[in-house]
């Protein structure tokens, strides 16, 4: 955001001295000065047509309020002390006021100034043009309403309206407002700014565009010192291929540090990935930025269907590299995909390998199928799902009828998808199964077996066939004759299961029997883990 400074105290600060000195009020309170006739080539009187009006031809001077002000003729009011000048206006004030237009109508009376037909009001740091201006020299305001343009060096604001209240401190531009500066333009219904805080406030839709970055907010302001904006109302903010948005967005330029309240939003365009929540904090550099209150990520599938996943609190940074983003969900995490749906305590997501890592108590559900492990890794691509690895304590379940469940375990797992389907598993190690074997559609009966290695194929997420792979023992039983038909560790989770992406909300207690044995063991080897995916980014902590 550092190339988005709105520097609207440059760019303002010339039209504010313009027209201030226009404003200025420099005679005493409750005391009407005359308009004085300094100099003209000719008069032109008539005492029987109208004693009150004197014509003043050439070269013509007249002055008030410390207004010098020149033009090729002019009709005196002498009774109204009013003044109508034509042609080639000049009014100055000092050395550095210049005012010029075609027609000038002044009251002395009511110190008010009309200035007509090719206005243009310079000093020595803007510029000013408009068809039509007036001003108050006695009541410290001046404004446009008919167009005009504020040119400061290469800056250029123009806008339909424009009023300065001198006593105020306050500059006020409405209407088709814009600014054009080198580094930004800025497109605005309204916009005042102070000229002793140095702050510009936004009402309306209001735009700002850089090179590299984009703002928008319908409410909100600016402080130019030190650099500081909060923009509310659909404000959103635009960099590279991040998008940022929010009920209200507060950011600090001279500490690259931001807020976000409320309808929180941070979404990477080029990876379709989405973060949500109620409040976010986000630093530029290092870029990161943590999400809490209703947090939940958008992994964007066009294709298919979107994965949806929600925890307590999630982190996004960049890793190692600095090119790729890594996020991080601590607490209470679940997950929804219409073809997957899974919980834990964390996980991480590294857009480098595009790898989920599960930790503490995770589970896998792909429709009636439940998967357990010590740690598990889902890859993806394109935000679809390739393939899953259990690690240690791999446990598969699976609902055959009522109190009756198909099951697999083993040290290690691997599970691929095809066309979002689950279709093969491959465990690895201590293979253990009882399986509810079928002739059709009729359960013939169960069998227990033991194999170091198996192959499991699913149809609709339903296992059709086991195979032991090596050294396998095995007895079919008759259906009812096993007295023990669940393995050790067994645990049906299905309750805890989301049924949909609002699920993934609610609350509930991750349940394990017993502490495995390994725990300790799984916990060491999580750091590895994550370093392999993200070059070294330190793994999830049990803290914020």
């Amino acid at each position: 955001m550092k190339k988005t400074s709105l520097k609207f105290g440059l760019l303002l600060g010339g039209l504010i001295c313009v027209m201030a000195s226009a404003g200025a009020q420099e005679q005493q309170p409750g005391k009407t000065r005359k308009i004085e006739i300094l100099h003209a080539n000719s008069l032109v009187y008539n005492k029987k047509i109208n004693p009150d009006v004197r014509r003043f031809i050439g070269d013509v001077k007249f002055k008030h309020n410390e207004f010098i002000m020149y033009c090729d003729s002019a009709y005196s009011y002498t009774g109204q002390n009013k003044i109508d000048a034509f042609s080639n206006v000049h009014i100055t004030r000092g050395d550095t006021l210049h005012l010029y237009g075609d027609y000038l109508s002044y009251n002395g009376n009511t110190n008010l100034g009309k200035v007509r037909r090719n206005v243009k009001l310079k000093d020595p740091q803007a510029s000013l043009y408009t068809d039509s201006l007036n001003f108050y020299s006695g009541r410290n305001y001046a404004y446009y309403f008919n167009g005009g343009k504020i040119i400061n060096q290469d800056k250029t604001i123009t806008s339909r309206e424009g009023h300065y209240y001198s006593d105020r401190n306050m500059a006020h531009f409405k209407d088709s407002v814009k600014i054009k500066d080198p580094d930004y333009r800025v497109h605005a219904d309204t916009l005042n700014y102070n000229t002793k805080t140095e702050i510009a406030y936004f009402f309306g839709p209001t735009r700002i565009y850089s090179d590299e970055n984009y703002l928008y907010c319908e409410n909100g302001w600016y402080k130019t010192i030190p650099n500081q904006f909060f923009f509310r109302k659909n404000a959103l903010y635009q960099k590279n291929d991040r998008i940022i948005k929010g009920d209200t967005l507060y950011y600090d330029d001279s500490l690259g540090y931001g807020e976000i309240r409320s309808n929180a939003e941070i979404r990477d365009t080029t990876k379709d990935i989405i973060l949500r929540g109620n409040y976010s904090e986000y630093t530029d550099e290092p870029e990161k930025a943590y999400m809490t209150d209703s947090a939940h990520m958008i992994a964007v599938d066009k294709e298919s269907d979107s994965l949806y996943l929600h925890a307590d609190t999630l982190r996004s940074l960049m890793d190692s590299t600095g090119e790729h983003r890594l996020f991080k969900a601590y607490y209470q995490v679940k997950i929804f995909k219409s073809n997957m749906q899974g919980k834990c305590d964390s996980l991480t997501f590294a857009q480098r390998d595009s790898i989920i890592r599960m930790y503490r108590d995770p589970v896998i559900w792909s429709d009636s199928t439940q998967i357990t492990a010590d740690f598990i890794k889902i890859y993806t691509r394109n935000n679809n799902v390739r393939k899953f690895e259990l690690e240690e304590s791999a446990f598969m379940v699976s609902m055959e009828d009522t109190g009756r469940f198909n099951q697999i375990k083993g040290n290690n797992m691997t599970g691929y998808f095809r066309e979002n389907q689950l279709r093969r598993v491959l465990v690895n190690g201590n293979g253990q199964t009882i399986y509810y074997a079928k002739d059709k559609e009729n359960v013939v009966g169960v069998n227990k077996a033991i194999s170091s290695n198996l192959r499991i194929k699913l149809l609709d997420n339903q296992v059709i066939s086991v195979t032991l792979l090596n050294e396998p023992e095995g007895t079919l039983h008759p259906v009812g004759n096993l007295k023990e038909d669940q393995l050790s560790g067994f645990q049906w989770l299905m309750g805890q299961k989301p049924k949909s992406k609002y699920d993934i909300f609610k609350k509930d207690q991750l349940m394990r029997p017993e502490k495995k044995k390994s725990e300790k063991k799984k916990s060491e080897e999580q750091e590895a883990a994550e370093q392999e995916a993200t070059s070294k980014a330190a793994p999830p902590a049990s803290g914020r």
